[in-house]
């Protein structure tokens, strides 16, 4: 649901309402508003809403009929619904439906999404399922273009390619905000035409252009900024996000369920005392786990305040700043007259967990419990059944070893961070096939979009598998298939139940399948509730340690051994990737 036209009938039902010449539909009473646009809390403050519009802030008393519905807040804080600045829907694993059952309930009412992830399996196709499936919610779901379809070209086999012409056929459409993350900074600095066609035509459109600049800076970011980069949510530290603020950039300041970032950025405010009007608050990527047990938008604004950020700045972040940047802060982000109804009631400034949640005039939850109906749309055959693969054997798995040992690159993971390094270790032969140490395991990539059938091996340390397989389609941004495991038997068996389920994540010890989750559209998401995914992927969590791996959300982390633009060793259906010098290299020196 996005904001539409200003039909003149429209403006003088607010008009005539704000008068009490004509009856609200909603009216909220006695609340303590926070007023993001002067940062106080106003006591004793009524709302009075005209269908999906405010139309009266103070004493709405005259607004008042007998078929005006009133809530009385008795003194409960009032805020604009809350807004996610930049996030993934694919990483939560749900369809559009059904993450705004999960949301609007703890008081997200817009999201501003990236759907990058579904435009590389599915092209065009996926970002119009998305703008139909957000056509008909309560929420607000902006689409940001993607602009890294795929994220690295010569590097990785996808499912679509999006570019200049792409771009300019859709940057106009109902519902999308601007150009997600340009990944490919490096491209935009050399002057790469796909990268600047694509910024331009945004820009042509009147549209912002969003970042991706991880310990980017001095004339690097400078450039990446002149090019019309507009934000970035890959800040770690608190002097990283002062210089992209002095430089022009807005920063989102991230707090996801791998990269928790919030806790150092946000010291730019706190103990830098940049300017609040210059960051927001978003999730970039949150999991079904993390949604259930902490929350969404309304867990990063507590994260904030516990933190050391004023509260009422805070709600600023998830709001009117947001709303600001994208260009429209007229219509959302405020408590205001004109503005949409979009609102939460909540007890506690520092904890806002809703009593109440109005999205496009309508009371769409009450106590953290879903009121309303959240239609679903299908998705189209070009978004279901996306693997393209013949089943495979454990030969396909097998590594060739000429004598006893040789040298081979490893990809190591780092501590808490989706970084990795590259290593090199003594891998073992035996009859002509490597064996590995325990410490090892072996990486798989096969291309599964039906464009040339390519497959890569490699190495990884670091998961502390004892034995068994993992299988899963979720491997950015690419998504082709990934197997990992310590069983060739076992990788084989893991990688065939994903495509038997088109797509999802399984995990085999031997022989024996102990978990999967069945993700068909896209090999992304499930049409399943939140609760039913969640139980699900609560198995193949509790199997990944089954098979010996203690470290958290192992299944995002391997997930992003395929992301070609990040440091250091990746693996792509094409082979093992220098993320550094942009080269492939071999397994085997």
């Amino acid at each position: 649901m996005w904001v539409k036209g200003y039909e003149p009938a429209v403006i003088g039902e607010l008009i005539d309402t704000a008068m009490g010449r004509r009856k609200a539909s909603l009216v909220i009473k006695n609340a303590k508003l926070v007023n993001v646009l002067t940062s106080e809390i106003e006591k004793g403050i009524d709302v009075a809403f005209q269908g999906n519009r405010i139309a009266l802030v103070g004493n709405a008393n005259d607004s008042i009929g007998d078929n005006t519905r009133v809530i009385e807040a008795d003194g409960l804080y009032l805020s604009p619904g809350f807004i996610d600045g930049h996030m993934h829907i694919e990483s939560t694993m749900l369809t559009p439906g059904q993450f705004a059952r999960a949301v609007l309930p703890i008081g997200t009412t817009t999201i501003f999404a990236d759907p990058h992830e579904i435009e590389n399996v599915s092209g065009l196709t996926g970002l119009r399922y998305f703008l139909k499936a957000a056509s008909v919610l309560p929420m607000r779901i902006y689409m940001l273009e993607a602009s890294c379809v795929p994220a690295n070209p010569p590097f990785e086999t996808n499912g679509a390619t999006i570019g200049e012409k792409e771009i300019r056929s859709t940057i106009g459409l109902d519902g999308v905000a601007g150009l997600g993350e340009v990944m490919n900074y490096e491209g935009v600095i050399n002057l790469d035409g796909r990268m600047l066609g694509e910024i331009t035509q945004t820009l042509i459109g009147g549209k912002v252009v969003e970042g991706h600049a991880p310990q980017i800076s001095g004339k690097d970011l400078s450039a990446y900024i002149a090019a019309g980069v507009s934000t970035d949510h890959e800040c770690s530290t608190k002097e990283e996000a002062m210089e992209k603020v002095r430089r022009g950039m807005m920063v989102y300041v991230r707090e996801g369920s791998s990269e928790l970032n919030l806790k150092e950025v946000i010291k730019a405010i706190t103990e830098g005392g940049m300017d609040s009007r210059n960051f927001a608050l978003c999730t970039d990527d949150r999991d079904p786990p993390s949604l259930i047990e902490q929350g969404h938008i309304n867990y990063v604004i507590k994260r904030a305040i516990e933190e050391g950020l004023n509260p009422i700045t805070a709600i600023q972040l998830a709001t009117i700043n947001p709303a600001t940047h994208y260009g429209v802060s007229n219509l959302l982000g405020a408590i205001a007259p004109f503005r949409m109804a979009d609102a939460v009631l909540f007890e506690e400034i520092a904890d806002p967990r809703p009593k109440y949640v109005i999205a496009n005039g309508m009371i769409v939850a009450e106590n953290e419990e879903l009121t309303v109906q959240i239609r679903q749309i299908s998705p189209p055959p070009g978004v279901i059944n996306p693997v393209h693969l013949n089943p495979l054997a454990r030969s396909d798995f097998e590594v060739a070893i000429k004598g006893d040992s040789a040298k081979a690159r490893v990809i190591e993971l780092i501590k808490d961070s989706i970084i990795t390094r590259g290593i090199m270790e003594t891998i073992n032969g035996v009859g002509g096939k490597a064996v590995l140490p325990k410490e090892i395991s072996k990486l798989a990539v096969f291309e599964r979009h039906g464009k040339g059938n390519n497959r890569a091996l490699g190495f990884v340390k670091g998961f502390g598998l004892k034995g068994g397989a993992v299988a899963s389609t979720v491997a950015h941004d690419s998504h082709n298939l990934m197997v990992l495991g310590n069983d060739d038997g076992d990788m084989a068996e893991a990688a065939n139940n994903v495509i038997k389920m088109n797509g999802g994540i399984a995990i085999v010890y031997k022989g024996r399948a102990l978990a999967s989750l069945e993700l068909p559209i896209g090999g992304l998401m499930s049409d399943e509730k939140l609760e039913v995914v969640n139980r699900k992927l609560a198995k193949v969590n509790e199997a990944w340690k089954q098979l010996g791996c203690n470290i958290p959300t192992p299944s995002i982390t391997m997930s992003f051994l395929a992301l070609s633009v990040l440091p250091a060793l990746r693996i792509t259906d094409m082979g093992l990737l220098d993320t550094e010098k942009f080269k492939f290299v071999p397994l085997i020196e």
